[in-house]
């Protein structure tokens, strides 16, 4: 087990999965709200409905592309862990972060 030190250190210089994911969303989810904001500008402010619906298509897409990145980066991981040869303690304490 580790000290209350250790882990404060720990916590300080690495960065968790959860926390990596949720840095590599939040572009995603920025810029999503940023177009549904565009898209009903275009639909009702300007009163082109044509292009709002086009923006609005956008938010998907782009969650879409954030969401297959984050999964790619989460396979680069897991086949990085399972690699032949590496033992199922130093795959546990990789994927725990304790290296």
């Amino acid at each position: 087990m580790a000290s209350g030190q250790q882990l404060t250190e720990r916590e300080m210089t690495d960065t968790e999965p959860e926390e990596m994911g949720e840095q590599a969303m939040g572009p995603a989810f920025v810029a999503s709200a940023a177009s549904v904001g565009l898209a009903l500008y275009y639909y009702f402010v300007r009163g082109d409905r044509e292009l709002g619906t086009f923006v609005g298509l956008w938010p998907p897409t782009i969650l879409a592309f954030a969401s297959y990145f984050n999964q790619r980066k989460m396979r680069q991981q897991l086949e990085t862990l399972t690699q032949p040869g590496t033992t199922l303690k130093n795959a546990f304490d990789s994927m725990m972060g304790n290296r």
